[in-house]
């Protein structure tokens, strides 16, 4: 039988525990028919690239299935009516592969990077926030009326 790989997106008021019934659902139509679901992985509650129905997060779950087409058919017939399920595409493989998912590795690796060291003190080497007067071009000038700019007043005797 033909191999396909198929991703779902539920929204995000839905519980975790309502995702995987809805996967555990393709899963009992598809062995009726003599199919099976070969991989299951949930990614988790993600952000969206733009809203879908009014959301803007998502639960995504990625199944490797291995069934007729006539059943995927219909499982797509079926995710599609699901008020649950807002998007859903599925493609054929040659494999399905038995690693965990590019998603998986790489939500692993953000969790190890943790501190990556101090922040530098700013944008000058001494970490010191320099004021309007310290500017370059009040300092060669030279002036002595306090760096604003503006000469001094004399006094009227």
């Amino acid at each position: 039988m033909p191999l396909y790989e198929c991703v779902l997106i539920a929204r995000n008021d839905v519980t975790q525990q309502q995702v995987e019934a809805v996967a555990d659902g393709i899963a009992t139509q598809l062995e009726g028919e003599g199919g099976a679901i070969r991989k299951r992985e949930y990614w988790g509650l993600r952000s969206l690239a733009y809203r879908i129905k009014k959301n803007r997060k998502g639960h995504y779950m990625l199944l490797g299935l291995d069934a007729k087409p006539t059943s995927i058919n219909e499982m797509e017939r079926q995710l599609g009516l699901n008020e649950d399920v807002l998007r859903f595409m599925t493609i054929r493989v040659e494999a399905i592969d038995e690693a965990p998912s590019a998603i998986l590795t790489r939500k692993g690796d953000d969790r190890e990077r943790g501190f990556r060291g101090p922040k530098p003190a700013g944008r000058f080497e001494s970490g010191r926030k320099r004021g309007y007067d310290d500017r370059e071009e009040f300092r060669a000038r030279g002036d002595e009326g306090g760096g604003r700019g503006r000469p001094e007043v004399a006094e009227a005797e």
